[in-house]
């Protein structure tokens, strides 16, 4: 009766220590090359978005109306590379759609100058925070 308690606890002990070693050689959800991946589209969406609010801002429209609001331009384009994550998003989401108005000869109406201005403004409070 010993000896099977023995080999009882034995075969338990080594049971419960085996799974133990295995979980430990589990392979990652995602790999390396993915996660490389993902960070790589990341950066480049983020410029390509700093693309369009910078295309936006040398837009002839955009700097009379700037102007005649008396917001800095320069100012608003140095704040470009300070906005990061949905602030960066939105204000491109925005920018991109009036560069197609302004692109399609689309006459600027009072919603686009108010979009313009708004932009201009986050833009200036990135900036001076």
């Amino acid at each position: 009766m010993q000896m099977v308690r023995r080999i009882l606890a034995s075969t338990l002990a080594v049971m419960l220590c085996a799974p133990a070693a295995g979980w430990a050689q589990q392979s990652h959800v995602i790999n390396q090359s993915s996660l490389d991946q993902a960070v790589q589209q990341r950066v480049s969406q983020d410029q390509a978005d700093r693309e369009s609010l910078r295309t936006f801002l040398q837009n002839p429209t955009v700097k009379d109306v700037a102007a005649k609001a008396g917001l800095s331009v320069d100012r608003a384009s140095a704040a470009v590379s300070t906005l990061q994550g949905d602030e960066l998003r939105q204000a491109a989401s925005q920018a991109r759609a009036v560069n197609q108005d302004l692109a399609g000869g689309t006459t600027v109406v009072i919603t686009t100058t108010t979009i313009i201005i708004v932009l201009l403004i986050i833009l200036i409070i990135v900036a001076i925070d």
